[in-house]
């Protein structure tokens, strides 16, 4: 799988190739030279960019190559954050001691870093108190300002209205 994403060796099929690596004079040489500098070395020639006119090639240890690729590749990936998103429901109607339940559980969300979304659900005909609905979600943001910044203002979208809250740092 590996193997196809750069040609080496005898896999490189262009008459000229532009050298580069550690210990080799840079500049332009046929591929059989390329190559015997290659070999004289115990080392691989890679192509690095087959679109240069003429392709790059490196003098380099391929495998060894590869590992270090394949390191960077993982810490990278290690430091990328993963953003969890977290939803909150309510009704249109929906009493203090639910809100006051639901909105513990917005905090502890919250503190542990995790994005909020927060929205009420029309059922039926509940859509005639959308006002209540944005109101619910206002008195959220504003229940929650200590903890987390609104990123989107509540906003209707079909059956239900939305609010966005990110954790602040």
């Amino acid at each position: 799988m590996q193997e196809d994403k750069h040609k080496i060796n005898s896999k490189i099929t262009v008459p000229n190739v532009r050298l580069v690596g550690d210990n080799v004079d840079v500049g332009i040489y046929s591929t059989r030279d390329a190559l015997k500098i290659a070999d004289e070395q115990g080392l691989d020639l890679v192509e690095i960019s087959p679109k240069a006119d003429p392709p790059v090639c490196k003098v380099m240890d391929y495998k060894k190559f590869l590992y270090e690729q394949k390191k960077r590749d993982k810490a990278l990936k290690s430091k990328a954050t993963k953003v969890i998103i977290k939803e909150i429901r309510f009704g249109p109607q929906t009493d203090d001691h639910d809100y006051e339940f639901k909105k513990k559980h917005a905090e502890k969300f919250l503190k542990e870093g995790a994005k909020l979304k927060a929205f009420v659900f029309f059922k039926g005909r509940s859509i005639i108190f959308k006002e209540q609905g944005q109101i619910l979600l206002l008195r959220l943001a504003q229940d929650l300002e200590e903890l987390g910044k609104v990123e989107q203002m509540p906003r209707l979208e079909g059956k239900r209205m939305t609010m966005f809250i990110a954790p602040k740092k």
